[in-house]
């Protein structure tokens, strides 16, 4: 591993109309922006990452800074990378991975699960993200929806795949112990034979690179096939929203499990050619503030909830109250960014006296990556509470329930006008799971409104999503689980206000006849929901009722369950 280090210098900007820029969107200039001299309309995600980086005479600058659970800290350049992922892509291949085929991790933030996804990519295979908490049903549906034809996991997870290796290949990550125990290969001895050349295959701009999930209401998760066509969105919010320069140490703390950590932690960062930084450890807001203090963080992005368990830790304080000048326990921090949930003024202010920066909002969805952002590289006006404006290349507007266009001041669904948008990149789930599109528009099903500035304001779901801790979960997915007790005759879900996590989740349950109600029964219920779907999902209220509230059709109507909460 090469021992280079992070720049620390700050680089000004004169800021760029947001007008001027996004009425004036040329997707041709932003193409050769990225891509430069690029020969035809096929794209390889590792050589767009990685590849031309090194081509172009970057090899030795450092695309990833690792910190693992004990403080060790590993640095790796675009060659190195380019190196391992050869030898990965090569042992992929050897397993019988082409492309389209999908290949998963379920791996902490380690620099081979970076690898991974190169490699992935070099071979125009899809990358599959498997998120750490997930449980069992929750990996099988994914697995078994995507066909998934190779996973790499450690020894801490390998156990919840016991009856599913039969039908993908598994290779153990670490301990040549575990490898021998399950009869997997160890990733570490399968990489010492194999070379460190590959040629990437490149492909149509609409195959897709990433495999993800997205919960909903109704159903099980709904498939979300990201293309290369992608690739300039994540662009144009690394650039223009995050504001992402050369000079800054970025750390995006989101999971990569999920969208905004896959798409805005590996892919829009190393898309720059710029370094990106991975801390093992979990939330802990000491360990955040020593991270951001050891590594000169210039450009943060995280969630609400991160920043309000940051805000109550108290742990700040002691930096923002300095006065000793002492450089080595200082915050170095230019701007901030927050996705995931409506950020709040609390926050906002909390942020610019504590942490010294601005912090502005974005929206988006997996199936969408970000649309509607305040810009940081883009002067326009960000009222506080707002969602901020269109992302450049994206046509926004709001509509009734008649799917007519709403004036400014009005409520109604957010949408993205398909053919007005050419940086948008979503057609469809992968397995038409759902009907998303609505003539020519895509309906995101968020009800927001408009101002006459042009700023959008976040008003809530059509449907019954709950945010919590910055992850979306479907009740659906909740309830049905649930039902698994064999006391359970019905259940149904719901988000509670919580001041850290911005909801937690409740579950109401009707228990079936000649069953009472006790702790012990509850404490079985989350202890369930954790088991089999993740540990971030689980209730942690149960309340026991004699009937659900229900249309006359039969469908739970959850609002009604929010007002007895909330009484």
């Amino acid at each position: 591993m090469t021992s280079s280090t992070l720049s620390t210098t700050h680089t000004s900007k004169t800021p760029i109309s947001y007008a001027d820029y996004y009425n004036n969107f040329d997707m041709a200039s932003l193409l050769k922006e990225i891509f430069g001299d690029h020969p035809d309309d096929r794209l390889n995600a590792y050589v767009a990452c990685c590849g031309r980086h090194v081509r172009d005479g970057r090899a030795d600058d450092i695309a990833l800074v690792h910190e693992d659970t004990a403080g060790n800290i590993t640095r790796m350049s675009f060659g190195e990378l380019d190196n391992a992922s050869a030898q990965v892509a090569n042992l992929l291949q050897s397993y019988g991975v082409q492309a389209g085929d999908r290949v998963a991790t379920m791996l902490p933030r380690t620099p081979e699960l970076l690898v991974v996804v190169l490699a992935t990519w070099r071979l125009g295979a899809i990358y599959q993200p498997l998120f750490t908490a997930f449980g069992y049903d929750s990996i099988k549906y994914r697995m078994d929806k995507a066909e998934t034809k190779v996973v790499f996991t450690n020894h801490e997870n390998r156990d919840k795949f016991k009856d599913l290796a039969q039908q993908t290949t598994m290779v153990i990550v670490g301990s040549q112990n575990g490898s021998q125990a399950w009869g997997d290969d160890n990733y570490a001895q399968m990489l010492a034979k194999q070379p460190q050349t590959i040629e990437p295959i490149r492909l149509d701009t609409d195959a897709p690179f990433l495999q993800m999930f997205t919960s909903g209401t109704v159903g099980k998760s709904k498939g979300v096939s990201v293309p290369l066509a992608a690739l300039p969105a994540f662009y144009l919010y690394m650039r223009y929203a995050i504001d992402l320069r050369e000079s800054d140490n970025y750390w995006n703390m989101a999971d990569p499990g999920w969208a905004y950590g896959l798409y805005y932690a590996i892919t829009g960062p190393l898309l720059l050619g710029r370094t990106t930084c991975f801390n093992e450890a979990g939330f802990d807001a000491n360990n955040t503030r020593d991270f951001m203090v050891r590594h000169n963080i210039t450009n943060l992005a995280s969630s609400p909830t991160a920043f309000r368990m940051m805000k109550s830790s108290g742990v700040f304080e002691d930096l923002s109250k300095d006065a000793s000048n002492n450089s080595s326990n200082k915050l170095s921090l230019r701007c901030a960014n927050s996705a995931g949930e409506t950020l709040n003024t609390g926050v906002v202010g909390w942020v610019e006296s504590h942490l010294g920066c601005k912090i502005f909002d974005h929206y988006g969805q997996t199936e969408t990556g970000m649309i509607c952002c305040e810009h940081h590289a883009l002067e326009h006006e960000r009222p506080v509470g707002s969602m901020g404006m269109a992302l450049p290349g994206h046509t926004l507007v709001i509509l009734d329930d008649d799917m007519q266009i709403l004036p400014d001041g009005e409520q109604g669904q957010l949408a993205v006008v398909v053919s007005q948008s050419p940086a948008f990149y979503f057609r469809g789930y992968s397995w038409n799971e759902k009907q998303a599109f609505v003539g020519d528009y895509y309906l995101t099903g968020d009800i927001v409104e408009r101002h006459h500035d042009g700023s959008y304001w976040f008003s809530g779901r059509d449907d019954d999503i709950i945010m919590t801790a910055g992850y979306r979960v479907g009740p659906t997915d909740v309830e049905n689980t649930v039902l698994e007790h064999n006391a359970v005759a019905e259940s149904a879900a719901i988000g509670v206000p919580d001041e850290v996590r911005g909801n937690t989740i409740k579950s109401y349950v009707v228990l079936k006849d000649g069953v009472e109600g006790s702790d012990e029964i509850a404490q079985q219920i989350k202890d369930l929901v954790r088991e089999r779907l993740s540990t971030h999902a689980y209730p942690r209220e149960v309340e026991f009722i004699d009937a659900l509230p229900k249309t006359p059709s039969g469908k739970i109507q959850r609002f009604l369950l929010r007002s007895l909460s909330a009484s």
